[in-house]
């Protein structure tokens, strides 16, 4: 056994039955761990029911999505771990597609499925995360035709719903930050991974459907935008030195402009704004101040590297 698939929960009532189900039919079957946000439903009755050989972790409260992953990956003694969001169903191969695709490249931290939509399934949800300089993170490939996307590449980040990670690079480069309780926690550490001299990579046969908005009930809501928007300034303090912040600030204010505008016609602008000074009050703190990662001369080409795919990513964006 190779790989601990960690699925995280919280009130997952609806999906998560048919969630282990579908990697209980796989070709491949790795160990489980449901790490449980301390839901109020009866999912984990479910898991207890009918898969004993689950084992789960319990929490009392919600801790939220990087607490319950890095308790998961703390637990696993496998090679590989995958993250999988409770709100998905895989396809037979997923697990030995996963694990195929990351012994490939020796410098891999991470590779990531493709996503499609369980409502629409000829429709892809996402093919890897990209970040750009407008302080934007985005899916590849949403709404495209499923056939879209077919051969593997390289990606600024997995998506965490649906990814394996190489286990002994968490020990390197640090897990999950847990001060994002939730949203562009994996493009982080993604980030923080490229900065060590890691890559992150797609696997198209690696094929898993997603309903999306499991936990939080739909795709823009007050608790979704504030937690993003702090995240997003967080992101940025944190793994950017000073002069690539100033290097970025042509393009970042006008991105947290648009992005403003957009949640200001959906009724949110205010609840966007608050996100923002969160996410300065955040970043000065001092547990804000510990996790930044340290700028190292010696690696200048791998922000140079970085700086040029965040410029790229501007142009892929707006291609669509």
């Amino acid at each position: 056994m190779e790989s601990t698939v960690v699925i995280p929960n919280y009130n997952g009532i609806k999906y998560m039955d048919g969630c282990l189900k579908a990697l209980y039919k796989g070709t491949t079957v790795p160990k489980v761990i449901v790490v449980d946000n301390g839901s109020s439903d009866e999912s984990l009755k479910i898991v207890e029911e009918k898969y004993p050989q689950v084992q789960i972790i319990r929490f009392e409260k919600n801790e939220g999505f990087s607490a319950a992953v890095n308790a998961g990956i703390k637990a696993s003694v496998t090679e590989f771990v995958i993250l999988l969001n409770n709100d998905t169903k895989v396809e037979p191969h997923f697990v030995e597609a996963l694990e195929r695709a990351i012994r490939k490249n020796e410098d891999a931290f991470s590779v990531s499925a493709k996503m499609l939509s369980m409502k629409e399934p000829d429709l892809i949800d996402s093919a890897g995360d990209l970040y750009c300089a407008f302080g934007w993170a985005f899916s590849l490939g949403k709404g495209k035709e499923k056939g879209s996307y077919g051969k593997a590449a390289e990606i600024f980040a997995s998506c965490a719903g649906a990814a394996i990670y190489k286990r002994e690079v968490f020990e390197k480069i640090g897990y999950f930050d847990e001060n994002h309780f939730a949203y562009l926690e994996d493009i982080d550490i993604g980030y923080r991974a490229k900065l060590s001299g890691f890559r992150n990579y797609f696997a198209p046969e690696a094929v898993v459907y997603h309903a999306g908005s499991g936990s939080s009930g739909s795709r823009y809501n007050e608790f979704k935008v504030k937690l993003s928007s702090r995240n997003s300034i967080y992101l940025i303090y944190k793994n950017m030195p000073l002069l690539q912040m100033l290097l970025n600030l042509p393009f970042l204010v006008p991105g947290f402009l648009v992005k403003f505008l957009f949640f200001m016609k959906k009724g949110m602008g205010k609840t966007y704004l608050f996100g923002l000074a969160e996410g300065f009050k955040l970043s000065f703190s001092e547990r804000g101040r510990q996790n930044k990662v340290r700028f190292e001369a010696k690696n200048w080409r791998r922000y140079a590297k970085i700086q040029l795919e965040l410029w790229i990513n501007i142009i892929r964006r707006a291609m669509g």
